[in-house]
């Protein structure tokens, strides 16, 4: 894909939205309590050539992360990326455990709760709201980070 951006455009940008650490680092202090100023829109680490970026948020925790490489051929700058699940099992975790608990609490209820039809309806179906709103959120955010890193470094798709 290709950027308006000029090479040091490009750059800039990087340094003045990214707060600078490492993804594998979970609880900072300065992750928890930015420094200075307001909180820059990505998290992560960058050079000459590539960048690992994620959305830079305190309060929630981003399961993807935007992996890339750019460089400027015919002075047009050609960027290349995929987003990717920061942590397999954080994104397996929050996929299949709700229908983990959603079995484990019907076997419960099969078993030892037999005068307990209603709750088991009840408990059954805020745990498939629960998996379709995990699943609906994790697809957000993932078109979130994408749409954030397309609009501040003015990429063109196609």
């Amino acid at each position: 894909m290709e950027s308006k951006l000029s090479l040091s455009e490009f750059r800039t940008r990087l340094r003045n939205n990214t707060e600078i650490g490492s993804l594998n680092a979970q609880l900072n202090l300065f992750r928890i309590f930015p420094r200075f100023g307001g909180i820059k829109p990505f998290y992560g680490l960058f050079d000459d050539k590539s960048f690992r970026l994620t959305l830079n948020s305190p309060t929630s925790p981003t399961y993807f992360t935007i992996r890339g490489k750019y460089k400027n051929v015919d002075n047009v700058l050609k960027i290349s990326y995929i987003i990717e699940p920061n942590s397999k099992f954080q994104l397996l975790w929050v996929r299949f455990f709700p229908v983990v608990c959603l079995i484990a609490i019907n076997v419960f209820f099969l078993f030892f709760g037999r005068g307990l039809r209603k709750a088991s309806t009840i408990v059954s179906l805020f745990l498939l709201i629960l998996i379709f709103y995990s699943r609906w959120k994790e697809e957000r955010k993932w078109k979130k980070l994408e749409k954030k890193f397309i609009s501040i470094f003015e990429i063109k798709k196609g």
